[in-house]
């Protein structure tokens, strides 16, 4: 089976409410879509987010890469030649991780199909199914204690709360979350970045003096601000996640040598793609670091990847693949199961996307 055509395609999908961090608010998912056709006739499809914000990369720039450089440097090759795919499409061109990604991921989907396996079998098969958090935006507080409450009445047990705007002013907004949605709810806070090092101590102490049981702080911190991170994990109990400070391999590695972080957020569009995630999860697990997936403001198809990932491999304990369910709406046929706070992977082969709305043919 060979790649014949690489094509990308827009989805526009309306969010349920405005999604809102530290760092942008967005109404919709305004992602691109790659369909990759085999020589069979056999479709693989990958998506990006253009999030400027933390790739740098705009619809432009990933339509530009994918159409000029990734395309041109893998169509006819063999899927079954994974590795020499993926080096010739990570070596094409520098940077541009989520235009990787996306095709990345659709290359993934033909060569599972081809193993006639779901991908994440394929990948290690570790589990079937996985549960992840819900994301409740930055509002007033009685805006977010009622998104939360929200919530956990559609049975989400996990919830990640976006921080990073008001200092000190997020402990009480956390304290009334934590008051709303009782104990045995799973409180992860996420501050986008938006504290500097001392300042984040002071928070996450105060979070920990009150007893608010906090699972993780994610990225509290400039994504390059190495003694920042060192800093904030040295100086707390809480366990601190890197998000934004790892797109790589390397960074991970740095990261956990230097004790700057405690926990490491997987993010494909950070990553570039199933590929060099996979090394990322090699390098947590030579540290015995676990992993949490993430996803940026995508709809199925990438989160979709991410889960059969997740759903792979052992050392990817936490997920934050909450896309879908912030969707007004699915537009695509197939792939897997969004229950709730419940990812059931696909039996079919591949990320099982059968269709997507923006390729009619």
């Amino acid at each position: 089976m060979k790649i014949s055509r690489i094509e990308v395609g827009e989805v526009n999908i309306p969010l349920v409410t405005p999604f809102k961090t530290a760092l942008r608010t967005v109404d919709s998912v305004n992602d691109l879509v790659v369909r990759i056709t085999a020589d069979d006739g056999r479709l693989g499809f990958g998506e990006a987010p253009p999030t400027a914000v933390i790739t740098g990369e705009t619809k432009g720039s990933i339509c530009c890469a994918i159409e000029q450089f990734i395309a041109p440097s893998i169509v006819g090759m063999e899927i079954e030649n994974l590795d020499g795919i993926m080096e010739r499409l990570q070596g094409c061109m520098l940077k541009n991780t989520s235009a990787k990604a996306a095709v990345d991921m659709a290359v993934y989907d033909l060569y599972a199909q081809s193993c006639q396996k779901p991908l994440y079998q394929v990948l290690g098969g570790r589990r079937a199914e996985i549960e992840t958090d819900l994301t409740i935006s930055v509002n007033s507080v009685e805006e977010m204690v009622a998104d939360s409450q929200k919530a956990v009445n559609e049975g989400f047990r996990i919830l990640k709360i976006k921080v990073g705007k008001e200092g000190l002013a997020d402990v009480a907004r956390i304290e009334a979350i934590r008051r709303a949605v009782g104990p045995a709810v799973r409180l992860r806070v996420d501050a986008n970045q938006g504290w500097g090092a001392k300042e984040a101590v002071r928070i996450i102490r105060a979070m920990e003096d009150r007893a608010l049981d906090i699972e993780l702080v994610e990225q509290p911190v400039k994504a390059d601000d190495f003694a920042g991170m060192q800093y904030v994990t040295a100086h707390t109990a809480t366990p601190i996640l890197a998000d934004e400070s790892v797109f790589s391999a390397r960074d991970a590695i740095r990261l956990m040598e230097g004790r700057a972080a405690d926990l490491i957020n997987i993010k494909l569009m950070k990553a570039g793609g199933i590929y060099p995630a996979l090394k990322i999860c090699a390098a947590a697990e030579s540290f015995g670091v676990e992993c949490m997936i993430g996803c940026m403001l995508e709809s199925k198809i990438a989160v979709s990847a991410a889960a059969h990932l997740a759903a792979a491999k052992g050392i990817i304990t936490r997920a934050d693949l909450d896309g879908p369910s912030l969707c007004r709406l699915d537009p695509y046929e197939g792939g897997p199961a969004y229950d709730g706070p419940w990812i059931r992977m696909n039996r079919t082969p591949g990320l099982g996307i059968v269709s997507a709305p923006c390729f009619t043919s």
